[in-house]
C-alpha cells in the first residue's frame, strides 16, 4: 500500500504529515517553507509512494472562506498540475491548530517548544490526517 500525505498549507509555513504504508497511523513528517512545497514533494515522491494527498481547507465557523482559503485553492491547482496522477482531497482544518497546541501541552512540551509554530503546523497536519483516516479508511 502507498502512503497518504497531509498538507497543512499556510502563507509562510506548511506542515506535512504522512501515514505508515498500511495507512493506520498518521505521523508528522516536517514543516517547510510554503514556497518550497512543490520541490519538497517532488523529492519525497521519488522515495515514497503516495496514493492520496489530503489538504486542509480553511473555513470559518459559518463555512465561509477565510483570508487563507484563496491561497489553499491556488496551491491545490499547482499540485494538480505537478502531480496529476495523485488525487487530492480537501478536508476541514478548523480547530487543528488549537488541537495541536492542546496536544503539545498534554505531551508536556515546555512553553518555548509550544510557541514554535513549525511544531504546531506539523502536529496540526498529523491531527488532520488522523481524523481523515478515522472517518474514511
Amino acid at each position: 500500500m502507498a502512503r497518504i500525505l497531509a498538507i497543512d498549507y499556510g502563507k509562510k509555513r506548511t506542515g506535512i504529515a504522512v501515514t505508515d504504508p498500511l495507512q493506520i497511523i498518521a505521523s508528522g513528517l516536517t514543516t517547510i517553507a510554503s514556497n518550497d512545497l512543490i520541490s519538497f514533494l517532488k523529492k519525497y515522491l521519488v522515495a515514497e509512494a503516495v496514493e492520496l494527498m489530503v489538504i486542509g481547507m480553511p473555513v470559518n465557523l459559518d463555512d465561509t472562506d477565510t483570508h487563507a482559503t484563496p491561497l489553499v485553492k491556488a496551491v491545490i491547482k499547482k499540485l494538480k498540475l505537478e502531480f496529476p496522477n495523485i488525487p487530492i482531497t480537501e478536508v476541514d482544518e478548523r480547530f487543528t491548530s488549537k488541537m495541536a497546541k492542546d496536544a503539545m501541552l498534554q505531551m508536556g512540551l515546555k512553553k518555548k517548544q509550544r510557541r514554535d509554530k513549525k511544531i504546531v503546523d506539523e502536529i496540526a497536519a498529523a491531527i488532520m490526517l488522523q481524523e481523515y483516516l478515522n472517518t474514511n479508511i
